[in-house]
């Protein structure tokens, strides 16, 4: 029997999947902006945050979920952290507008809160998607959040500055744990640590150069 003959009547008529055909990061901006697969988030959030940078970033940061001011300007990282992201990045030689950035989910939880597995589960075809659309050499995950979505079982005390090879959408990208900058703006004590932490993106990138 063909594998044409095995597919069922509704498999044959299926739409195709908006998010996989979308060709740009407009386009997929868009569909994410417009999303209310989850109820609660559509109907707290101000607007959706897609993310913010170059379509062909060499490298994509993914923190959790927009805040109170995100929410608002529609912006990644513009609170008291991702101005401590921007400081950050000057110190390795990098500026915003270089970097992508995004969030495991696009819509901000109420008060905050964590996100809650079904929520990441909807926003993870996007983020996919944008990974594969970019097509950057490394993946910062900043984050205990942002690293479980990937890898599950590791925590980020442990796994952090710890490199892996991922491919996504057929190409291959290096995935870097690294502490959350939020945790250097609650405590003080950790900014050497996370500073510390960030110059690894260096490191990868200019391991990578050495490579071309």
């Amino acid at each position: 029997m063909s594998d044409l003959t095995e597919l069922s009547q509704g498999d044959l008529f299926a739409p195709p999947d908006p998010i996989v055909t979308c060709k740009t990061l407009d386009e997929l901006h868009g569909l994410i902006r417009g999303c209310t697969k989850c109820e609660e988030l559509a109907e707290y959030r101000a607007q959706a945050v897609p993310g913010a940078g170059p379509a062909d970033a060499r490298v994509v940061f993914i923190g959790e979920a927009p805040g109170r001011w995100e929410d608002r300007k529609g912006e990644p990282f513009v609170g008291d952290a991702g101005a401590y992201l921007t400081e950050l990045l000057e110190k390795i030689g990098l500026t915003r507008a270089e970097v992508f950035i995004t969030n495991i989910l696009k819509c901000r939880p109420p008060e905050n809160r964590n996100p809650k597995a079904p929520e990441m589960e909807n926003c993870a075809p996007y983020l996919e998607r944008q990974l594969a659309l970019i097509k950057p050499d490394v993946v910062v995950l900043l984050g205990r959040v942002a690293l479980e979505r990937f890898y599950p079982k590791e925590k980020i005390t442990e796994a952090a500055t710890v490199p892996r090879r991922r491919t996504v959408g057929g190409h291959e990208m290096i995935f870097l744990p690294l502490l959350h900058p939020a945790f250097g703006i609650r405590r003080q004590d950790l900014k050497p640590e996370i500073e510390r932490q960030f110059w690894k993106i260096r490191e990868v990138l200019d391991e990578l150069a050495t490579r071309t």
